[in-house]
């Protein structure tokens, strides 16, 4: 038997998801996803990963999430700039054929992976050995991290403002 924890965090990560890949709107499709990132966080505090809870929170919850809301709001013009595709609907049956695969291929790795095995007591890492791992071996790591971050903002902002003064030479 499931326990009622999990199933409430599955229902409301997947329900956040489903919804934000639904909506039109990117505004809230960017709010809802930020509801199944701290979804995931939630589903880690559950599983006992309480540090890879607190870093979902931290880079996907706090950082992705302002990344993405900016560079929606620096991009969109207005409502008529979301029009719909002339060819949207073989698109549509393209995505749900490769997402119906990505689903068998991940559905098949879980179905024959023996859950009932114990693998034997997990290792005992601190947080500031984890903070000393991230600082030392894989700062490179981090740092394209943060720089890959900024350009997308950067670039965000880049293309707002080169769409805005093209808007203006065509009001004059």
């Amino acid at each position: 038997m499931m326990p009622l924890a999990f199933l409430a965090i599955a229902v409301v990560t997947v329900a956040s998801a489903a919804v934000a890949m639904s909506l039109r709107n990117l505004i809230h499709s960017a709010l809802l996803l930020i509801g199944n990132w701290a979804g995931i966080a939630c589903f880690y505090l559950w599983a006992g990963a309480e540090f890879v809870a607190f870093a979902q929170m931290m880079v996907y919850v706090g950082a992705v999430s302002m990344v993405v809301l900016f560079a929606v709001l620096l991009t969109r013009h207005s409502v008529a700039d979301v029009r719909e595709a002339p060819h949207s609907l073989p698109r549509v049956v393209a995505g749900l054929i490769v997402g119906g695969a990505v689903l068998g291929v991940l559905g098949g790795a879980v179905l024959s992976t023996p859950l009932d095995r114990i693998a034997g007591p997990a290792p005992i890492v601190t947080v500031k050995e984890m903070g000393q791992l991230l600082m030392q071996q894989h700062a490179a790591s981090l740092l394209i991290v943060g720089v890959i971050l900024t350009v997308s903002l950067l670039g965000a902002i880049v293309i707002a403002s080169a769409d805005r003064a093209d808007a203006g030479k065509d009001e004059s």
